[in-house]
């Protein structure tokens, strides 16, 4: 597919960010849902623009408890089903960070992205230095599609703030300490990421680049 030239988005707020996603791309757009604090907003703002929005899990089998409740808390809240997409290890075989993240779960979010122009990520820029220079809309090269990152400017309390607003079932996990949220083997409370891959080199798990 040609790439046209990338519209600057960067003056729009991230609900006009999310209506410019829809008014190009429904329904092929695709929204990668974690059921981290940043995905509950997302979610909650998309379906007052777009009720027939859609959204996907990678789901490891490794993931916490709290995750799977805030999934189904979000899917009764807004009657909806979000997509699920098996990350799991295949055949029984042994979980490893190494497998999960850059095999697993890049192959899952392959098979997710492959029919849709355009998906749409919980990406701030302070959750990280490596994140600091997130785009709200930028052509995504290792996948071959849009990406948007209507939160990208926001901060930490602008995410808190929304939540409380407007009442969005959010991660319990959040509350315990976790500011991120992944799997159970390889997530730990912290702020910032500090607990993603805790005593490893790694700080990021292959998805965005």
């Amino acid at each position: 597919m040609a790439v046209a030239t990338t519209p600057d988005l960067e003056h729009l707020g991230a609900e006009e960010v999310l209506a410019y996603a829809v008014d190009r791309w429904h329904p092929r757009l695709y929204v990668a849902c974690s059921f981290q604090k940043e995905a509950s907003v997302i979610m909650d703002m998309l379906l007052r623009i777009e009720p027939q929005a859609r959204f996907f899990l990678l789901d490891t089998g490794v993931l916490f408890e709290e995750t799977y409740e805030t999934k189904r808390a979000a899917e009764e809240r807004y009657g909806i089903e979000v997509d699920v997409f098996d990350a799991s290890s295949p055949n029984g075989e042994p979980w490893t960070a190494a497998r999960c993240c850059a095999d697993r779960k890049v192959i899952a979010l392959r098979q997710a992205l492959s029919g849709v122009d355009t998906w749409v990520t919980g990406l701030r820029r302070e959750h990280s230095a490596e994140r600091a220079g997130t785009s709200k809309l930028h052509w995504d090269e290792l996948h071959g599609l849009w990406k948007v990152n209507p939160l990208a400017d926001w901060t930490e309390r602008d995410v808190w703030r929304y939540v409380a607003e407007n009442d969005v079932p959010y991660n319990p996990l959040h509350d315990r300490g976790y500011d991120s949220i992944g799997c159970v083997p390889c997530t730990q409370p912290g702020r910032g990421r500090d607990g993603r891959w805790a005593g490893t080199d790694q700080i990021e798990c292959g998805l965005h680049g």
